[in-house]
Order: structure tokens, then C-alpha cells, then sequence
């Protein structure tokens, strides 16, 4: 039977994770390890505690690596130290509760690190008042035959409507095929508002891309070669990806930040944990300034009031 490796110290905000089975595999293609998934967290330490500060994130566990099962984990781990931060939702659908891990510093990431989790997908509200989101999600997701270059058109298509909104736009890759655009928002609204301005957003998107673009929920619905603006990514206990949160990937890419000059020559697989850290080290955190930049939300419930008068229809439940 094979030894395991020994278990490492990592000595972050003042206290010591212990990180176990260092030099296990976790992404087989590039041979990146648990330790190296930790020292990339490590390296953008600032980044993903801006992107997960205070939200309710549910976890997606490799227990063994890629080669081995995912765990899709929303109650935080039994064991957790002290000072790992939780927050209470309620799950109506299912009348249950779950206490989730609610980061504020370094040291949870590399605990849930240490937990085998790999990727972070936070909630778009915060832990002060969990069904008030403060941060609306626009998710370019490209059908099966919709091309990166088509990405990068919408993207730009959306960073004019943005505009024409006087929102302030955070782009960044999703780590798969596609890109996220975040805006923050101030948490005046419901979930359901959230989703209904995001649909209207969409469809002015989907107006002006000329048959690029659909807001059609069903993806028998969708041509295949259509990027699809998921709106409902704004739904109650949708997540996706945060920003500097590596993917479950066998190249161990990471859902990046970008700046919106640079769509038209990067890529998914530009951004990894061995590039992203001399990445972070010379750039910063290109999401760090969204807290300053707070958007009213009030346009896009008009323009949802609007295109609903006309007959379009609400937004469907994702859970229907």
C-alpha cells in the first residue's frame, strides 16, 4: 500500500492550516497538486476574499482529485475550526436549513482548500440580509456551437448597454467557455426583482446582437451556435463561479478578471493557477474597485415594466 505524504503547516492570518495529502493530484493534466491549488489561493489571496467576502458560498468538493467524485457541499463541513465564519439560509422548497461557509478572511479559503474544495461559488447577496442580492451576474454562456470569438462580440455589445445605463461593468472569463459580468448593485430589491431586471437587460442585449444572442430559457429553444444570457443566474440560490475561483478542469484554469481591453486577445485557457499569480502580483485586484462603483437598479425594473406591457412574458422559475 502507498504511504501518504505528509501533512504541511501553512501559516496564514496568524494561525496554522494544516493541509494533508500535499502532493496529491488534483488536475491531471498539468500534475497541479492540493499544495500548489493552495499556494495559488495563497497568491490571490486578496482578490478571492473580495469576491467572497460575507456571502453565503456553497463549495464544490474533489475529495481525490479530478479522478475522483465531485461534492456539490452547501453545509460547511463538520470539524471546522472556531474561526471559520458560517451563515444560516433556509431551503423553503425543501424545508430545510444549511449553515454555509461565509469567508472574511485567508485563512477560511485555505481551510475549505484543505477540505479538498476546488471551487467557490458564492451567493449574490451578503450575509447582513442574505434575500437582498448587492450584486447583479450577466452570464454570457455560449451554446455548443457558439465560438469564443461570438464571447467576445457580446461581451462588448453588453458593455455598451451598460453604459447607456451608467452601470459599471466587471467582466471576467467564467473559467469555462464563457464570461461573467458583474455589476454592484444597491440590495433594495428581492431576488425575483433582481431576475426580472436581469431579463430585461438580456433582451436589449438580444435586440441589438442580430439572431447572436437568446434569452430563451429552454434549450430546445436555443440554435446552437446562439450565446445564451442567463438571467437566471440572479435566481435565488443560483451561483456561479467567483472571481479568482479555480474551476474543476483538468488544466486547472480560474475564472478570471479582465479588464474590458483585453476580450479581444485573451482566452479560457490564458488564465491558470500557475499564470494567474504573477498575473495578480503585477495587476492587483481588477474586481477591487466594485464596491465603489454601486448601480440603482430602478432602470432595469423599468425597462422590465416596459417589455412586459408590450407582452413579453416574466422570467421562468428556474426550479419549475
Amino acid at each position: 500500500m502507498a504511504s501518504k505524504s505528509p501533512s504541511v503547516e501553512v501559516e496564514v492570518d496568524d494561525v496554522a492550516v494544516r493541509v494533508s495529502n500535499p502532493d496529491r493530484v488534483y488536475f491531471p493534466d498539468s500534475g497541479a497538486t492540493k499544495l500548489d491549488l493552495v499556494d495559488y489561493y495563497l497568491a490571490v489571496g486578496d482578490g478571492i476574499v473580495n469576491a467572497l467576502y460575507e456571502r453565503p458560498c456553497m463549495l464544490h468538493r474533489f475529495p481525490k482529485g479530478l479522478s475522483g467524485p465531485k461534492v456539490h457541499q452547501k453545509r460547511i463541513p463538520a470539524g471546522a475550526p472556531p474561526w471559520v465564519e458560517t451563515v444560516q439560509l433556509s431551503f423553503p422548497r425543501w424545508n430545510r436549513t444549511a449553515d454555509e461557509l461565509c469567508v472574511t478572511r485567508l485563512a477560511q479559503v485555505i481551510w475549505a482548500v484543505q477540505m479538498s474544495s476546488v471551487e467557490f461559488h458564492p451567493w449574490n447577496s451578503r450575509r447582513a440580509d442574505t434575500e437582498k442580492p448587492d450584486e447583479w451576474r450577466i452570464d454570457l454562456d455560449p451554446g455548443p456551437e457558439c465560438d469564443w470569438e461570438t464571447v467576445q462580440r457580446i461581451a462588448h455589445l453588453s458593455h455598451e448597454v451598460l453604459d447607456d445605463l451608467g452601470a459599471v461593468g466587471f467582466p471576467k472569463t467564467s473559467g469555462g467557455s464563457g464570461l461573467h459580468i458583474y455589476v454592484r448593485i444597491k440590495p433594495d430589491h428581492p431576488f425575483a426583482d433582481v431576475r426580472r431586471g436581469a431579463l430585461a437587460f438580456a433582451r436589449e442585449v438580444e435586440r441589438r446582437a442580430g439572431g447572436e444572442v437568446t434569452t430563451a430559457w429552454w434549450r430546445k429553444d436555443r440554435a446552437p451556435e446562439q450565446l445564451f444570457v442567463d438571467y437566471n443566474q440572479n435566481a435565488r440560490d443560483h451561483t456561479i463561479a467567483a472571481a479568482y475561483s479555480v474551476r474543476g478542469v483538468p488544466n486547472a484554469r480560474v475564472s478570471a478578471p479582465v479588464r474590458w481591453d483585453e476580450i479581444n486577445d485573451c482566452a479560457p485557457d490564458d488564465f491558470t493557477i500557475f499564470t494567474m499569480p504573477a498575473r495578480f502580483a503585477e495587476l492587483g485586484d481588477l474586481h477591487g474597485g466594485i464596491d465603489d462603483a454601486v448601480f440603482d437598479f430602478r432602470p432595469l425594473l423599468e425597462w422590465a415594466d416596459r417589455d412586459e406591457a408590450a407582452g413579453a412574458d416574466p422570467p421562468i422559475d428556474p426550479e419549475d
